[in-house]
């Protein structure tokens, strides 16, 4: 999981509004009434895209640059940015129930002074897994 900036192309609706379109990643467009609506909505589309990308494994082809884009009169290009690790933990926060084993005297020690396991580890396995 990364940060990422991909440029997107915001095209004028007739209707009002904007659809953007990220051409540097296959599939991944979307819209909005407005162009705070239509940024919002292209950093939301671009983070759900790339996190599918790394839960696939799948190869994340590099960003274009502003100048390698074809736009017509009326489009306009503006890069994107997202965290996928953050979409990550705001909508796939289901909790997984796992099984441990540790040491009795352990076991004992943390639970007189009230450690929560659960807390404890979800920050051990955070701290090991991303600062590497």
């Amino acid at each position: 999981m990364a940060k990422y900036a991909y440029p997107a192309i915001f095209t004028p609706a007739e209707e009002g509004g904007y659809t953007v379109n990220f051409p540097d990643l296959e599939g991944c467009f979307t819209e909005g009434d407005t162009l705070a609506e239509a940024i919002y909505m292209a950093e939301d589309a671009l983070a759900l895209i790339l996190y599918g990308y790394e839960k696939d494994q799948r190869h994340i082809p590099a960003p274009s640059t502003h100048t390698q884009l074809p736009l017509t009169s009326d489009e306009f290009v503006n890069f994107i940015a997202c965290d996928t690790l953050e979409y990550q933990k705001r909508y796939n926060n289901k909790s997984i129930k796992k099984t441990l084993t540790i040491p009795e005297w352990l076991n004992e020690s943390a639970t007189s002074k009230g450690i929560n396991f659960s807390q404890i580890l979800q920050e051990a396995l955070i701290s090991k897994i991303y600062s590497e």
